[in-house]
């Protein structure tokens, strides 16, 4: 070798480092690339992919592989370097370890941190590419991997290890899967990260945090005068009203309103029409999950329910909207000339009522109310105090300025949010 020049020489080093930086940054594209990408690109007959996908299968050969190579060529660059530094410096004995941090230095620059910097940049699109040359060179090389992988079997065996299924298929959690559609939110539009996002929460709430509270249903008392009644049903803007006996305790049926609109001002429409138009009441046991009640809702066509304690008393009322809502926004169930949604004022401040559901307002505000206690703004300030307080109070609930505006009865009317 040493009657080669000097430039032929070089440029072999030259040629065996960049083919050693090809399969170091195959290692490094090939792990890095996005398998449900490449999935993707696969099932629309992307040949690439599936050869990616393919040798991916079989990671275990494709390292393998990999790696042979990678040493074979850092080894003969190596060599190649020694003859290099015995004819530029004869004998020396400074001649080696010169060679050596000379080829130690390129080996990281060159066959190293560049071309794994460069693959794990762009691994999406090399993977493809790289595999139409990894395929081929694995078939060749199958013997020599299948032998060098007894000894690598052999040895985790007797050191007691054990590398698990490396050929099971990446399952992602719920979790996962969540913050993959939260970082992809520059492949998408905001709304529809918000929905998708707004589906996993749907196991983790419970039908009590999305219902109506039972103070806030509207009910049609039937034992009220008959006037009464119709005016009620004429002045409504819900398309379904409770049907009770002076309280929800004596709960009827739910009435479909919109079936009488024709009827109301009819002489002859009289308190047993409207009583044969009643559905009997869905209840809905208290702690059910909200995606859990959305499929019952569907397998038993309802679409409102309320829900109950272990002891059979009505705690609110829940309905396919309010559901809807939670992962969809608020829409048309809205009321008219009722100011539903909450915005900050120049100030920072905010007046809300104190019926509002906690996450309501923290979707809206985008703050942090505690959602594991009270489900409303009032209850969350009665727990706090443990007893009604006075207006014109101000407290700080989860770090939150908070100013009582108004109370009643036993409950808190309104309150000033600022923000924090």
């Amino acid at each position: 070798m040493s009657d080669l020049p000097l430039s032929a020489l070089l440029g072999a080093l030259l040629v065996l480092l960049i083919l050693s930086g090809i399969f170091s940054g195959s290692e490094t594209a090939m792990m890095a690339a996005n398998r449900f990408r490449l999935r993707h690109a696969a099932q629309n007959g992307h040949r690439g992919a599936k050869l990616a996908q393919a040798l991916l299968d079989k990671t275990d050969q494709l390292l393998g592989l990999i790696l042979l190579g990678n040493t074979l060529f850092n080894a003969a660059a190596a060599t190649l370097t020694g003859y290099i530094a015995l004819d530029l410096f004869g004998e020396s004995k400074w001649a080696l370890e010169i060679g050596t941090l000379c080829i130690t230095f390129a080996l990281l620059v060159v066959a190293e941190i560049s071309p794994k910097v460069i693959c794990a940049a762009h691994a999406d699109q090399l993977a493809p590419l790289l595999s139409y040359v990894l395929t081929p060179l694995l078939r060749v090389a199958y013997p020599i991997i299948w032998f060098v992988n007894l000894f690598v079997k052999a040895l985790l065996k007797a050191l007691r290890l054990t590398p698990g299924n490396i050929h099971e298929k990446h399952q992602l959690s719920p979790e996962e899967l969540r913050g993959l559609v939260l970082e992809s939110s520059h492949l998408m539009p905001k709304k529809h990260q918000t929905i998708l996002s707004s589906l996993f929460d749907l196991n983790h709430i419970t039908v009590e945090d999305l219902m109506t509270p039972r103070g806030n249903i509207e009910i049609l008392d039937i034992e009220q005068g008959w006037p009464e009644v119709l005016t009620q049903l004429a002045t409504s803007h819900h398309s379904r009203l409770p049907v009770c006996r002076e309280s929800l305790d004596q709960l009827v049926g739910v009435l479909p309103v919109r079936r009488l609109l024709g009827n109301i001002g009819a002489h002859d429409f009289e308190k047993p029409e409207l009583l044969a138009q009643l559905q009997p009441p869905y209840y809905i046991p208290s702690g059910t999950a909200v995606f859990s009640q959305l499929a019952f809702f569907q397998e038993n066509r309802q679409r409102i329910g309320f829900v109950v304690d272990e002891y059979g008393e009505i705690l609110g009322l829940l309905t396919m909207e309010d559901i809807i809502e939670e992962f969809v926004g608020d829409f048309t169930t809205s009321l008219p000339g009722l100011g539903n949604l909450l915005n900050w004022t120049p100030e920072g401040q905010v007046i809300v009522e104190g019926s509002r559901s906690l996450r309501e307002i923290n979707r809206m505000l985008e703050l942090n109310f505690p959602l594991d206690g009270p489900k409303t703004l009032n209850g969350l300030i009665l727990e706090h105090f443990q007893d009604i307080p006075e207006a014109d109070v101000s407290i700080k609930l989860a770090g939150i300025p908070v100013e009582i505006l108004q109370t009643q009865d036993r409950s808190v009317v309104t309150v000033r949010i600022y923000r924090p």
